[in-house]
């Protein structure tokens, strides 16, 4: 098996890796100990997989939980960048799509996501410096992720997933009680933690939810944000080094950002979305030669010949309102910071 390392060129293995290649290699280095950084774009297209001593800091620059390869950098002054929102009506036209699928009775729970242009005062490589959360990548001058959301953890033969849904503007009157007694946030919450307690049922004993709908206060540079998440956790089987690859890719793509069921789920955003996500909502993770920390590819900068483009999206039930979905988008489109 050829190793597939970092590179002056990126893009080759978005071309030569395929998601079989990379699991087995997943599986080889893990059984092997030795240490990696891998990503998993949305449509599993195409899967990154790198040696954690070989990676170009030209290229990538990454920090997951403070295991980072990014030179300290002073502090400087955090720079807001500026939502130009997308029309109500084109939204909507998107979000019409998945409330008659909902309403037929083909999901109950469908994560929607737009893009929103921004205007940048500065670099991604100097936002990624500027910006703090749980998971950071900048991926050359082609996008930056600041996520806040872990997709799964394994510590000592245990993973953990920390599925997260549901946001509100710190700032509203009694806005803990107001997130935590909406009617349709529970419902949704609860969907997905049913959904990923059965995903890691397919690769875990003993799976059991150890917190449900704790909340997680996030800084940004213009407001605070209250996030909703719940802990699921279960036993791996001895081996499951020698199965990481076959673990995480089973797991994909992440039931938070997709919905339930998963398989017609994905169908109905394909046709409201009407284009691929790429790594937006994807996965980003390491392997430090025995644990995993891997993350959700949300709160996403992408440039696209130059234009910049902030990807956001929430999840949709039969109870929503679509004005209150559309804005909800609005105000995912932020920068964390200390």
């Amino acid at each position: 098996m050829a190793n597939f390392v970092a590179s002056t060129q990126v893009h080759e293995y978005t071309v030569t890796m395929t998601l079989s290649t990379f699991t087995d290699q997943m599986n080889i280095w893990g059984q092997a100990e030795v240490p990696f950084l891998f990503m998993v774009d949305f449509e599993m297209e195409k899967p990154l997989l790198f040696k954690l001593d070989e990676i170009d800091s030209t290229k990538f620059l990454f920090d997951i939980n403070g295991f980072s390869n990014a030179s300290a950098k002073a502090k400087i002054q955090t720079t807001q960048i500026e939502a130009l929102p997308t029309p109500f009506s084109e939204y909507k036209k998107k979000f019409d799509i998945v409330y008659n699928s909902l309403a037929y009775g083909d999901s109950f729970l469908t994560n929607l996501t737009i893009k929103t242009p921004v205007a940048l005062h500065t670099s991604l490589k100097e936002l990624f410096y500027q910006s703090h959360a749980k998971y950071k990548l900048l991926m050359e001058d082609e996008f930056l992720v600041f996520s806040p959301e872990t997709f799964i953890q394994i510590k000592s033969g245990k993973i953990f997933s920390y599925p997260m849904k549901g946001t509100i503007d710190a700032s509203y009157p009694n806005a803990r009680e107001r997130i935590l007694n909406d009617e349709k946030e529970k419902a949704e919450h609860t969907t997905i933690v049913d959904l990923i307690r059965n995903d890691l049922s397919q690769v875990a004993m003993h799976v059991n939810v150890n917190r449900f709908r704790y909340i997680d206060e996030i800084k940004t540079s213009n407001k605070n944000l209250l996030q909703v998440s719940s802990e699921i956790a279960g036993d791996l089987p001895e081996d499951y080094k020698s199965r990481l690859g076959d673990i995480v890719v089973k797991l994909l793509p992440a039931g938070s950002i997709s919905g339930a069921p998963k398989s017609k789920t994905l169908e109905i955003i394909r046709k409201a979305e009407g284009e691929k996500r790429g790594y937006y909502t994807g996965v980003v993770g390491y392997f430090d030669g025995a644990n995993v920390d891997c993350g959700v590819m949300i709160r996403f900068i992408e440039n696209e010949s130059g234009t910049f483009f902030y990807r956001s999206g929430g999840g949709i039930t039969t109870q929503s309102i679509v004005e209150l979905e559309y804005q909800e988008t609005i105000d995912k489109v932020y920068v964390p910071v200390d």
